[in-house]
């Protein structure tokens, strides 16, 4: 290569050089006038602006119990469903900060929940007070004094009270179901009688300002009832949509009266001991209702 020619090259380069990194710096100053979704949280913005009507309405303050031995899915279950929710606050609430797991320590739970906020610093006068359920857990809660007397109190001022599963049983034994329709897991739904409420063997059950929920997956219903009474359907619906909960299971045995006998027998068998301590632990419960 000639020196004019090398030159030439060299010019070209440098030029190019420099208008990239003139660009580069263009492009970093329109970077930090417009950051990475800014547009998108603008967008966002105005849909709810034009939709306030139906997305609107006072800050919903929502407490939940977690405790030892509960199952996670009656609590993530309605989670979902509420961390839906625009203007909303919501508590995992534990006598302490320290992660909840499985009640026997030869089988840690595979996924801790740890409490954001103490008994003693959950807000007053929540929108919904929420206990999930799981066994062993639920039989050492319902004679937890500690859990029942907060319970109680905050009981006196919840707008709703509201359960999943056996968490009913506990709700019961702070004496919050006295007179009032409830359901439960259909093994322990019967259970509640001796709690003062009057069984009812339906995935939602809501009497006044109770609402209870069957066994597990229908934490996911409730939610979307709950949601409904909270806010209005259409925001349930777009909830339901959102989620994609669109159940389809591949078999018809989600329920006593649907599946087949020789699965409720299998069931049956299984839960037994489940039943009598169930109804012993309400027993002594009801003592003290």
């Amino acid at each position: 290569m000639n020196r004019r020619k090398f030159i030439q090259v060299a010019g070209l380069t440098s030029a190019t050089l420099l208008l990239n990194k003139h660009a580069s710096a263009q492009a970093a100053v329109e970077e930090s006038k417009n950051p990475v979704g800014t547009q998108e949280n603008e967008h966002h913005q105005k849909t709810m602006d034009k939709y306030a009507a139906l997305t609107g309405g006072d800050k919903l303050v929502i407490a939940m119990l977690v405790y030892p031995g509960m199952f996670l899915q009656d609590l993530v279950g309605p989670l979902a469903m509420f961390e839906s929710l625009m203007n909303r606050e919501i508590h995992l609430v534990w006598k302490d900060k320290k992660p909840v797991g499985n009640m026997d320590p030869k089988h840690p739970s595979m996924i801790p929940v740890t409490a954001t906020t103490t008994f003693s610093d959950c807000p007053k006068n929540v929108d919904v007070l929420f206990v999930p359920g799981g066994v062993p857990g639920t039989f050492a809660m319902m004679e937890d004094q500690e859990v029942l007397a907060f319970l109680k109190e905050q009981g006196k001022t919840a707008k709703y009270i509201t359960s999943v599963c056996t968490g009913s049983l506990i709700l019961g034994a702070a004496g919050l179901l006295k007179g009032y329709k409830a359901t439960s897991h259909w093994s322990t739904v019967d259970t509640l009688s001796k709690l003062g409420a009057t069984p009812v063997k339906q995935r939602v059950v809501t009497d006044r300002n109770r609402m209870t929920g069957g066994g597990v997956t229908a934490g996911l219903d409730f939610g979307l009832a709950i949601i409904a009474k909270l806010r209005n359907q259409t925001y349930a619906e777009a909830v339901q949509l959102y989620l994609e909960y669109n159940p389809q299971p591949p078999f018809n045995a989600g329920s006593v009266a649907t599946a087949p006998k020789e699965v409720v027998t299998f069931l049956d068998e299984m839960f037994v001991e489940l039943k009598q301590t169930a109804d012993k632990t309400a027993v002594r419960a009801a003592k003290n209702i």
